[in-house]
């Protein structure tokens, strides 16, 4: 007699769930030559013209090496700037170019349509309600809003 498959938990299901959408999530961007780290990074530059590398690495919760690699493909793609800083010559800024905030367009409406797609069987009360508790769930674990945890 085959072992019944055991109840699976929130915690379990989140995680199910999460790396299920990230993979999609992976694929849609990887059209644009993209992984999800690179995307956070535009987004986050989007979002602060003129950060800094060790900003951006300590918000992302990366190391600061790690951050340089990435910049470089970013900026080597003409997506991004790298200048020093008018304040501290040690210090990099960080700015969307024209071409990188296009691609963001593109990417936000790749966004809309993954989001779309992962809850199509939730009506958008029930897609509301959930959205909610999620919020709640990570506030409780003090994770911070709209960054992946990297370690």
């Amino acid at each position: 007699m085959a072992a019944e498959t055991p109840e699976t938990g929130v915690a379990f299901l989140l995680t199910q769930l999460g790396k299920h959408a990230a993979m999609r999530f992976g694929a849609r961007v990887g059209a644009l030559d993209l992984t999800p780290p690179q995307v956070g990074m535009l987004r986050m530059i989007a979002a602060q013209p003129g950060l800094s590398q060790q900003a951006l690495a300590g918000r992302l919760g990366m190391l600061p090496s790690k951050i340089v690699s990435f910049v470089d493909g970013l900026e080597g793609r003409g997506l991004v700037t790298r200048t020093r800083s008018g304040r501290d010559r040690r210090v990099y800024e960080l700015n969307l170019t024209d071409e990188g905030s296009e691609l963001l367009g593109k990417i936000h409406s790749m966004v809309v349509e993954h989001e779309a797609d992962f809850c199509q069987a939730l009506g958008s009360d029930e897609r509301a309600q959930l959205l909610g508790l999620l919020r709640r769930l990570a506030a409780s674990h003090e994770l911070p809003p709209g960054i992946h945890p990297t370690r």
